[in-house]
């Protein structure tokens, strides 16, 4: 079956290059331009398949962490709504991908969900998803890190059910305190702005216990 599946794909990749030399080859003939040989085209993709630093960087969030949530339910001057919970980050994909396992209670309600944070060589930009039980969407983010290496901010739009909004403007901050401790902040432009967060995840993460004596 493996192997079966590898021919498929392979053949797939053929069929694809033969296509893209054809489309390559109309398209310098409609403009002019310069097209990439197939060296040059295959050194671009390595590149951009292939993890570097900013994914390195990733590693940092991988272990155990306790998880503090507040939750501004009326507006982010309203008295918070305070959970806890835990959470598991590694790393997947030979390094490419921080996956983070994320339980515990929110408003009330017992939550399990799912984010996934890469960096896209390609876009030169931090991405990432995030699923839940509480809802059926797929958020998604998109930004870069602060001079400093101390801030990352991405930009996202979701989907608000129980107004019937779409597409709202969101912002994502994630701030690392030390090595041991990082926040992540979730600002309702569309409502709110960007000055106070309706969502704030304190992690810290866990002590390794010592090995009996």
């Amino acid at each position: 079956m493996k192997q079966l599946l590898f021919r498929t794909a392979l053949i797939a990749l053929i069929i694809a290059a033969l296509l893209g030399d054809t489309a390559l080859a109309q398209e310098k003939k409609k403009t002019g331009k310069k097209i990439p040989t197939q060296e040059e085209m295959m050194k671009r993709y390595q590149e951009a398949m292939t993890p570097g630093e900013s994914h390195k960087k990733l590693e940092a969030f991988v272990g155990s962490w306790d998880v503090e949530t507040k939750i501004w339910t009326a507006g982010p001057n309203s008295v918070p709504i305070v959970s806890k919970g835990t959470a598991e980050y590694r790393m997947i994909l030979g390094g490419r991908f921080l996956q983070q396992d994320f339980t515990g209670d929110m408003m009330g309600k017992k939550i399990t969900g799912m984010g996934y944070t890469g960096y896209d060589n390609f876009k030169k930009k931090v991405v990432g998803i995030w699923i839940d039980d509480m809802g059926t969407c797929i958020s998604t983010m998109e930004g870069s890190i602060d001079r400093e290496g101390r801030t990352l901010t991405c930009y996202g739009r979701m989907d608000e059910p129980m107004t019937g909004e779409k597409n709202r403007k969101v912002k994502y901050v994630t701030r690392w305190v030390d090595s041991d401790t990082h926040i992540f902040e979730s600002y309702d432009l569309s409502a709110y702005g960007d000055k106070k967060p309706t969502m704030q995840f304190t992690y810290t993460r866990k002590k390794q216990q010592e090995p009996p004596q």
